[in-house]
């Protein structure tokens, strides 16, 4: 099912802010995609399993007996009651979806449509909605030293509670946007092995994250990072353009050679080195553009980089 199918254009917004009724009327795209199978233990999840690592979770710790993974013992409950324990696991019945939501100043712009912000916020809702309809848990956070991350929860109020934060983050730039590499800091600590990971972000922002933060989250998790795009930025016009930066209007002539490789070199590199190096680390990426429809970058998306 198509965003254009879905979304009545009284709830599509003015373009510049994203609003909670547009992010909310994009529920229905998740609705045709095929869903996970139920088993007879009513664990929800896709066979074979997708999930990378132990998948587990958890329960309880017991006496150690001879024949038990010594990996793992509990050396605390060890420590303190002097005998040897080992702690026991059970399959996690939800998955962790986590959103991570850049708010570096570039994502408010935007030349056809919507901004690029207003894109991203409706790009997070779709895979917000697409999580909920899976059985997953999920959170969302942004690079901030002050703000903490929307908790994971369930059901349709564990995705409202992200929507509305999206609502807040892409209003207008945050004032304490600390960047995207520090938001991934924050979600390796609120992961866990098996979860999947949705940044949406500009390319700028995702080219200056080492490439050893990537490597490692593409390592335990399903990554997938969705690159906000200007058409402007991909195909500039051979021509004088104006534009208004901190209430000044400033020109810019892309008419000659040096000046259209140098807007190429500014604009375009990042992505296409994203787009190359990326993969090989386990990290899938897609490109979206602020005129294409919110949930393109579903149709080609595969687990891995693969």
């Amino acid at each position: 099912m198509s965003e254009s199918a879905t979304s009545a254009p009284a709830l599509q917004g003015d373009g510049l802010r994203p609003t909670l009724p547009e992010l909310i009327a994009l529920r229905g795209i998740g609705r045709s995609r095929a869903q996970p199978t139920r088993g007879r233990l009513g664990l929800v999840g896709p066979a074979p399993s997708s999930l990378r690592g132990r998948g587990m979770e958890y329960a309880e710790s017991r006496e150690y007996v001879a024949g038990d993974d010594a990996r793992h013992i509990d050396w605390r409950l060890t420590a303190r009651s002097g005998r040897a324990h080992t702690k026991l696991f059970q399959a996690e019945r939800e998955r962790l979806s986590l959103i991570v939501a850049d708010t570096a100043p570039a994502l408010y712009f935007g030349t056809r449509v919507r901004f690029k912000s207003v894109q991203a916020a409706r790009a997070a809702a779709v895979a917000a909605w697409l999580a909920q309809r899976q059985g997953d848990r999920v959170a969302a956070l942004r690079g901030s030293r002050r703000e903490a991350p929307i908790a994971p929860a369930g059901g349709a109020r564990g995705v409202l509670r992200v929507l509305d934060a999206l609502v807040r983050w892409y209003a207008e730039p945050p004032e304490d946007d600390a960047g995207l590499d520090l938001a991934l800091d924050h979600a390796a600590r609120l992961l866990r092995p098996g979860s999947r990971l949705s940044v949406f972000a500009d390319p700028h922002s995702a080219a200056a994250v080492p490439a050893s933060r990537w490597s490692g989250l593409g390592l335990h998790h399903e990554v997938i990072l969705i690159l906000l795009v200007d058409p402007l930025e991909l195909t500039p016009p051979a021509a004088q353009l104006p534009f208004f930066s901190g209430g000044r209007r400033v020109e810019l002539d892309l008419a000659g050679n040096a000046a259209r490789q140098g807007w190429a070199n500014e604009f375009v590199s990042p992505l296409q080195r994203l787009q190359e190096e990326l993969p090989a680390r386990r990290v899938t990426v897609r490109v979206l553009r602020s005129d294409e429809a919110s949930d393109a970058w579903l149709g080609a998306a595969r687990p891995g980089g693969r």
